[in-house]
């Protein structure tokens, strides 16, 4: 186990490496200049030389990013351009309720998909079966964006149950922080419920159609007692790699849904930062999710040894 956790740490080095380094190769990329978040239009020529003289700017792009490695391997991501603080403090202040978003809906949608595909599998081929199908379609099409809009015309404007946006912390007000995430958390999780729901009924209808499921129903036993002692158990590997899948998923759509709600996550940190060119927030925001998504799959990978004592981790 020790050896095989020290192999994944160090194959995370090189995807963080590849990933920073095409992110700072996109940014010089793009059109736009970091400046005109301090300047107006009236601006002269020499005022925003130096400008960018002061913000390191105007330095050869192989020396920046020489510079932001050598401060990376500190632990320093940089310094904000347009708000001044340090990158790492930026995104720890709204990193808890981004990862707060992500798991509420993880725990929505796995609930939901797996009981979903469990009652599609043990009623194949019957109305129940493609209607339940028929929406976990339906739902991996809505974007995000999109049914995220339509909550809120109706929850919040038509029905006015819940906010329209914003966020107020939980040792604020716990009734209304619940009442500001109850929207974000079922945009995020219904893509996911008909990927799941799909991938359990797949999973189910390989298990259920094996001898010792048969051999249970034999003994007598009754059908929830099989499906969840014996068959979910033994379907539980391809759930777990799709709920992996989505976990990272989920910390990409939260970017947007963030945006849509009004909520101070990190997502919406980096949509302001790539609005404003503030490049090392920007280029620590996306080394940061990144790290978080390797994170989860080496959490995943660990949990299939739990999961199932077959697999040995060497």
């Amino acid at each position: 186990m020790r050896n095989y956790l020290i192999r994944r740490i160090i194959s995370v080095l090189p995807v963080l490496f590849f990933v920073s380094l095409l992110s700072f190769a996109v940014i010089w990329i793009i059109p736009g200049d970091p400046t005109a978040a301090f300047l107006d239009a009236s601006a002269t020529p020499e005022q925003v030389e130096a400008l960018r003289d002061n913000l390191g700017l105007n330095k050869p792009p192989l020396l920046q990013v020489t510079e932001w490695y050598g401060q990376v391997l500190t632990g320093n991501l940089g310094q904000s351009i347009l708000m001044r603080t340090p990158v790492l403090t930026a995104i720890l202040e709204r990193l808890p309720l981004t990862l707060t978003l992500a798991a509420m809906a993880l725990v929505l949608a796995v609930l939901l998909g797996v009981a979903a595909g469990v009652f599609a599998a043990t009623r194949r081929g019957t109305w129940a079966d493609q209607t339940v199908m028929t929406l976990a379609l339906l739902g991996l099409s809505v974007p995000d964006f999109w049914l995220g809009l339509l909550l809120i015309v109706v929850f919040a404007v038509q029905l006015g149950w819940f906010p329209s946006g914003g966020y107020v912390p939980f040792m604020q007000d716990p009734a209304a922080w619940l009442s500001s995430m109850v929207l974000p958390t079922l945009t995020l999780a219904v893509v996911q419920i008909g990927f799941i729901a799909r991938m359990t009924r797949s999973a189910m209808l390989d298990v259920i159609n094996q001898d010792f499921i048969r051999t249970a129903h034999a003994k007598g036993l009754s059908e929830l007692y099989v499906v969840t002692r014996h068959g979910l158990p033994n379907a539980m590997m391809p759930i777990l790699t799709v709920t992996g899948i989505i976990a990272g998923a989920l910390l990409g759509s939260a970017v947007v849904v963030e945006q849509v709600f009004a909520l101070p996550g990190v997502g919406r940190l980096i949509i302001g930062a790539i609005l404003s060119r503030d490049y090392p927030l920007i280029q620590g925001g996306l080394l940061f999710l990144t790290l978080i998504y390797l994170l989860i799959n080496l959490g995943v990978d660990l949990l299939y040894a739990a999961v199932d004592p077959r697999v040995r981790l060497e």
